[in-house]
């Protein structure tokens, strides 16, 4: 990162879906696969401003976005998603600060616990979640996609 630009954490405002989507086709190739309907990206922030839309976060660096992260609670346990931050500017400490941000909005809704998930094939991203005092919980997680996205030979 340049010297004199600051880094600067707000909530996410509709003005930058455009500079999100691309972010995270960058960093979630997923977002990128169009036999996943499941992953579009402009579902995934509809959603999200339809819920809690307090909760979704951006990292803006020079007047770009550089950065993402989601929240929730439910008022038992809270989730992050959707952390994700522009591989040039990796590794300085923009990932670290965005997941601050979320923990702390969430503290401040009374969250206990905050939950993850990450694809178990990615080594990176459990080390750098694990630095920050993230540890594998003895569980199982199990989905099912329901409504226009189901998988119809799951039902039986």
């Amino acid at each position: 990162m340049t010297t004199g630009a600051t880094l600067s954490i707000r909530r996410f405002d509709a003005r930058d879906t455009d500079a999100v989507v691309a972010l995270w086709q960058q960093a979630f190739p997923e977002y990128r696969d169009v036999t996943r309907p499941q992953r579009n990206p402009h579902l995934s922030i509809a959603n999200k401003l339809a819920t809690q839309p307090e909760l979704f976060f951006v990292a803006v660096f020079d007047e770009r976005i550089v950065g993402t992260v989601m929240g929730g609670y439910d008022g038992h346990r809270g989730w992050m998603y959707s952390l994700a931050v522009d591989e040039s500017l990796r590794r300085h400490g923009i990932g670290t600060r965005l997941v601050a941000h979320v923990e702390q909005a969430l503290t401040e809704r009374g969250c206990p616990k905050l939950n993850l998930q990450i694809l178990s094939a990615k080594d990176d991203l459990r080390a750098f979640y694990e630095a920050l005092g993230y540890r594998a919980d003895a569980v199982i997680s199990l989905g099912k996609r329901l409504g226009a996205l189901a998988d119809p030979t799951s039902a039986a």
